[in-house]
């Protein structure tokens, strides 16, 4: 029983980010443009598409297809 608890704060310490190192907010802004059916782009968006938020930390903005 006590392996679990060892095993959960070893998984649960990768899951903690480094000083600095935003890779796993980056993740998440990019899951959650997915979900809003966007997708991510590096200077801007389309004629056609509509910005709807942005990924990898403000650096690139989610666009999606105008309804």
């Amino acid at each position: 029983m006590r392996l679990h608890y060892l095993l959960f704060a070893i998984f649960f310490l990768f899951l903690i980010p480094a000083p600095g190192d935003g890779r796993l907010l980056e993740r998440i802004n990019n899951l959650y443009c997915r979900v809003r059916r966007g997708r991510c782009r590096l200077l801007g968006c389309f004629p056609k598409e509509e910005q709807v938020g942005t990924c990898s930390l403000g650096r690139r903005k989610c666009c999606r297809k105008r309804t």
